[in-house]
Order: C-alpha cells, then structure tokens, then sequence
C-alpha cells in the first residue's frame, strides 16, 4: 500500500546515511509504539520513514514547498528555517507521493513543533523521533521510559524540555507548540483531578458503615 521498498530507495539516494540511518530508526521506533498502543502498524512505520523527507532539501526548495499553502506556517515557523522541513515534508507527500491520508501528512507536519489535541499517529512519530535508537541526549533513557508508559506524559515532558531550550536560545516558539503544552498540561491536570474524585479517601468506606 506505501510502496515502503521504493521510499527507502528514495530516502537511501536523498538523504545523507545519517539521516536515513536516522529515519529507519524512527520507522522502527514508531511501529513498536503503534503495536504497544493499538495504533496501525503499517502506516506508523511509514509515517516515521519519511517524517524528515526534506530535512537535507535546499531551503530554497523548502520555502517553496511551505509557501504552498496547504501545510501554512506560523509567524515562529517562517522564520525558523529549522522548523521548515516537517511542514515541507507534508506538502512534498502530498505533491509528489499522492499521499492523501491527512494522519500521515498531519504527523509528517507536526513531528517537530507538536500541536493540541494530537492523533495518536501524530504523538507516536513526535515521540518515536524524540526516542530514536541512535538519540543520546541526556535524559532520553528517561524520555523512553515515558514513552513506553504513557504517551500523555512523555509529550508534556518532550514539549517541557523543547520550549525551555528554545527559550534559553531566546528562539521564536510556534503557537502550535504553545497550544500543544497548554493542551496536553490541561490533560494531565484533568486526569489528576479525576483521579482523585474517583479515589475514595482512606476511611471512607468505614465511615459509611459506621
């Protein structure tokens, strides 16, 4: 259905071996997530294959692909060239592959800035890119861990981390990853709460039998 042998070849030919190496991992790290939470397999392995399809593109060919108009970026995103290749690899899939399942385009998008209520596609190839085999960041065995325990958390904390660094550069940060923190701070603070509303107090039980 992808054609995944022909995209390798691609990637194998576009992208340098450490960003394909890098890719292949991601592939592999996001259909072990998709397996572990329900998600479908084959199409998380692919979405994570070509997440940074137009990560090594000439910026030029970059901002052509952003200024498109279907992947529009926000006023952080078009002045961070960095950030272009998500929102390029989206419009190239769409362009050139006829990929026209708005989850897998909708992940290659938002894999590095995040945004609100996230797919679970979405979340797992943000994450599998965070927690990769050849990641070595310090804290990524931590970030693993999350990943693999709750996807909820491991976002707030990728997304902690993200705007904090971003903000000790003194970068611009997109609103979709603003939007993303709220969304997914608000969530965990929702769980809690219910949690704690669906949990009798200690004594409780007795009291009512008293």
């Amino acid at each position: 259905m992808y054609q995944i042998k022909e995209k390798i070849a691609f990637l194998e030919r576009n992208l340098s071996p450490k960003r394909f190496r890098h890719s292949c991992n991601v592939a592999r790290a996001s259909k072990l997530l998709a397996q572990q939470y329900g998600a479908d397999m084959e199409k998380a392995y692919f979405a994570g294959l070509v997440h940074d399809i137009c990560k090594e593109m000439p910026f030029e060919e970059q901002y052509r692909l952003i200024t498109a108009g279907n992947f529009a970026p926000d006023f952080a995103e078009l002045h961070s060239r960095k950030l272009w290749h998500g929102i390029a690899g989206a419009q190239f899939l769409l362009d050139e592959f006829h990929i026209q399942d708005t989850e897998i385009l909708n992940a290659v998008r938002f894999h590095t800035v995040g945004r609100a209520d996230m797919s679970l596609l979405e979340e797992i190839i943000y994450m599998a890119d965070m927690i990769s085999e050849e990641r070595d960041y310090k804290g990524v065995e931590k970030m693993r861990r999350l990943a693999q325990k709750n996807l909820d958390s491991a976002m707030l904390e990728a997304l902690r981390d993200a705007i904090s660094s971003v903000m000790k550069k003194d970068g611009l940060i997109p609103v979709y990853t603003i939007e993303a923190y709220n969304f997914y701070i608000h969530k965990s603070e929702h769980s809690k709460n219910s949690d704690a509303v669906s949990r009798p107090k200690k004594g409780a039980a007795h009291a009512e039998k008293s």
